[in-house]
């Protein structure tokens, strides 16, 4: 990798099913990510990814472009919520620039989407080369 470089877009569909199954794994079981009433009793426009599991996703991109290279830092706001709907899928496109190389540290400067919504603010990552 070299600075400059720009690295292939990642598209994620995220169901209905893959938050049920990652409340599990994580013990985030608030309702706002699983029931439609909910979220939208508390202001949100439907269920919602959680902001872990969406950038869980950036990870799992990030590991891809590296091919699996070590992860030493991985961060962003959230900006925007994920809206999953309740049949379907919803797409999370990921995107990356290589920002810089040095000290064999690759610093990648990201973009995180969904609906042409950017998702996550200031994502980046740093991998040791």
């Amino acid at each position: 990798m070299r600075a400059g470089d720009v690295l292939p877009d990642q598209v994620f569909a995220i169901t209905r099913g893959h938050l049920v199954s990652y409340a599990a794994a994580s013990g985030d079981q608030n309702p706002i990510h699983q029931d439609e009433e909910v979220a939208r009793s508390v202001g949100l426009p439907g269920v919602i990814a959680h902001g872990m599991y969406t950038l869980g996703l950036v990870g799992t991109a990030v590991a891809t472009w590296t091919e699996g290279a070590e992860v030493v830092e991985l961060g962003a706001k959230f900006t925007s919520p994920v809206v999953v709907p309740a049949e379907g899928a919803v797409e999370v496109v990921v995107g990356g620039t290589v920002k810089s190389v040095a000290d064999g540290l690759v610093t990648l400067a990201l973009s995180v989407t969904s609906e042409g919504t950017k998702v996550l603010g200031m994502p980046r990552a740093v991998v040791r080369a």
